[in-house]
């Protein structure tokens, strides 16, 4: 298990130093420390990073410690190697099963992977109604409201 423990510790950290990372684990086995109200749960998923308010992630051998907020109440919560059982990066979006750790409810099943929010990014939208002089014409004014301009065409 020891080799498990070290391969957890090594991916989880590459992707920290990369940013925010999910981690995947069954809240009922010995040594989880979460809110009473995760404490049942087969597939607990929880978000870690660095720069979270407060900085006090700590992964080390044993496993993962870190106050995070649930409901903007602050936790200390504890998770250790065995209990994890996977990790994606929020970043790379690469993930990593340790299908040796999966709780027996999910053994064989797909494994449910909440959405990761990604920050909203720049799209290109079709400009209607513009002239080659970046003007309104009429047709398209009469059926489009038009907004003031917030960037003009510079020659």
């Amino acid at each position: 298990m020891e080799d498990h423990a070290s391969e957890k510790k090594e991916r989880l950290l590459a992707a920290l130093d990369s940013g925010m990372v999910m981690v995947h684990l069954d809240a009922r086995r010995p040594g989880v420390v979460v809110p009473a109200h995760l404490a049942r749960m087969a597939h607990l998923h929880l978000n870690l990073s660095y720069n979270f308010p407060g900085r006090d992630l700590t992964v080390d051998g044993w496993g993962i410690r870190s106050t995070l907020s649930f409901s903007g109440q602050k936790f200390r919560v504890s998770i250790p190697w065995t209990a994890l059982f996977g990790i994606c990066s929020h970043v790379s979006h690469e993930e990593w099963l340790f299908p040796d750790d999966l709780p027996a409810e999910l053994a064989g099943m797909p494994i449910p992977v909440p959405p990761i929010r990604r920050r909203a990014g720049l799209r290109a939208v079709a400009l209607r109604g513009l002239d080659g002089e970046g003007n309104g014409s009429s047709s398209d004014q009469d059926s489009v409201p038009r907004c003031r301009d917030h960037l003009r065409l510079i020659k």
